[in-house]
């Protein structure tokens, strides 16, 4: 079986916790878990006929005075950025983090996630994919960790790009 270490990256209270909970578990709890650290889940996927175990990190958010310690995604196979699709400055945050893993790390697969998709009246990046995410060569996916939606595709798709990257 095949291993891949998958970080989970995004400003305070995208949703990344229970994005990975919806992912490994199946379960989401409208409690507010703030992760401290890393937090490490694991779970098997099948891909191309393959098993790979996906050693998930989910980083604590960055805030004004914390950024997340490029050690943390150091050995990553690949990254899931997350966006929380109510609050609008979370997406040029998910850039910047972008940026700065690239600088650091050099490219890594990764996959953009506009997650909250579940809350329509309060969704504010408009409809479709913004503006500075249309013509990038990575996946976006709308994703919901609440009922679920689109979060095994955004997952498997990061491993199976994760996969190609070996």
């Amino acid at each position: 079986m095949i291993q891949k270490k998958i970080c989970i990256l995004g400003s305070y209270a995208v949703g990344k916790t229970s994005l990975v909970r919806q992912f490994v578990h199946s379960i989401f709890s409208e409690t507010y878990l703030s992760t401290l650290g890393v937090t490490i889940e694991k779970k098997t996927v099948a891909i191309d006929g393959e098993e790979v175990a996906l050693v998930i990190w989910d980083v604590a958010g960055e805030e004004d005075d914390f950024q997340i310690p490029m050690t943390y995604v150091r050995g990553a196979a690949g990254y899931l950025l997350l966006v929380d699709g109510t609050r609008p400055a979370t997406l040029e945050a998910a850039l910047d983090i972008r940026e700065r893993v690239q600088q650091a790390l050099g490219p890594i697969p990764h996959v953009i996630l506009l997650n909250k998709a579940d809350l329509p009246d309060a969704w504010a990046l408009g409809e479709g994919t913004p503006e500075p995410l249309q013509d990038q060569p990575w996946p976006v996916f709308q994703t919901s960790a609440k009922t679920g939606a689109h979060v095994e595709e955004a997952f498997h798709a990061l491993a199976e790009a994760a996969l190609r990257g070996r």
